[in-house]
């Protein structure tokens, strides 16, 4: 298996895209002002067991379509892009695949999410999901919120949460 990786500029800073044969594996906001430092690429290549290698423009297509979603567009990354799921096993993958169905502008608390992924009372998974999560963004865990309706964490960003509730709600 191949894995490469470009970058990709969202409104928090360049985001580092790694990509598999089977599709996108990585989407990573960086802590840093600087996405090319080598600890954001070692914490992957030790996830993936393999070494991902530069590959300039692999990330074009995304970066239109995040062009799109930051300018207000409804786009479903998921409807354009083919996700490969390696990174997230077992009900992690199916809480984030269900995330997947939360409609442009909507939200969902964790624990409505857990019932469509079929554990209710698993909504403290659904939020382990939601924070581990390999696809940020693309796949939208911040429509996840708490049961009263308060966006929550995201990371060390709730800030961004907002920002993209907000975004999405117009």
């Amino acid at each position: 298996m191949t894995f490469r990786y470009d970058f990709a500029p969202t409104p928090f800073g360049d985001a580092l895209v790694v990509f598999s044969d089977e599709g996108v594996v990585g989407f990573d906001l960086s802590e840093s002002a600087d996405p090319s430092v080598p600890w954001l690429l070692e914490g992957i290549s030790n996830r993936l067991r393999a070494v991902p290698v530069p590959d300039p423009g692999a990330a074009d297509e995304l970066a239109h379509l995040l062009d799109d979603y930051f300018a207000g567009a409804p786009v479903a990354f998921d409807e354009h892009l083919r996700f490969d799921w390696r990174l997230a096993d077992g009900f992690h993958r199916t809480a984030l695949q269900t995330i997947l169905t939360i409609p442009w502008g909507q939200t969902m608390s964790y624990g409505e999410v857990a019932v469509l992924a079929g554990s209710p009372g698993a909504a403290r998974a659904v939020g382990t999901a939601c924070r581990i999560t390999p696809l940020s963004i693309i796949v939208p865990v911040h429509r996840v919120v708490r049961s009263d309706g308060s966006a929550g964490q995201y990371g060390a960003h709730p800030e961004r949460k907002r920002y993209l509730i907000d975004l999405e709600r117009g």
